[in-house]
């Protein structure tokens, strides 16, 4: 069973923001899936592109955003209960600078955002029991 959110970080400047697409195992815990794109039916795809097979037939947990519903195929998307991912969004706002709020800071490309947020998931899955 999954669980899908996603975070809003700039790049380049305040105008251009990306969006951090985030899917989490609920039983594990662990980040199994991250894409950074557009707010929109491209960053859904993008995210469940990034996932492993064994995922993809997992029922998805996702807000009530449009464009899951045209990414996650008819039975396996569930709205709503998103909020045990909440928790992984503000620890990646707290100690990545990459993702502070609007008014803090942006990133000036966007590969090193995307090897940020990596590095940053496979040592927090590595810390999971």
């Amino acid at each position: 069973m999954l669980v899908c959110d996603e975070a809003c970080t700039f790049v380049s400047s305040h105008q251009r923001s990306r969006w951090l697409w985030l899917a989490m195992n609920r039983h594990t815990r662990r980040s199994v899936g991250c894409f950074l794109g557009q707010h929109d039916t491209l960053g859904a795809y993008g995210l469940w592109h990034s996932l492993d097979t064994p995922h993809l037939n997992a029922v998805c947990h996702t807000d009530r955003l449009t464009p899951y519903k045209s990414a996650v195929l008819g039975k396996l998307h569930r709205s709503g209960g998103t909020q045990q991912l909440e928790p992984c969004n503000a620890t990646l706002r707290a100690r990545l600078t990459h993702l502070v709020r609007r008014s803090l800071a942006f990133s000036r490309r966007q590969a090193p955002v995307e090897t940020v947020v990596w590095l940053f998931i496979h040592h927090d899955n590595a810390s999971c029991p």
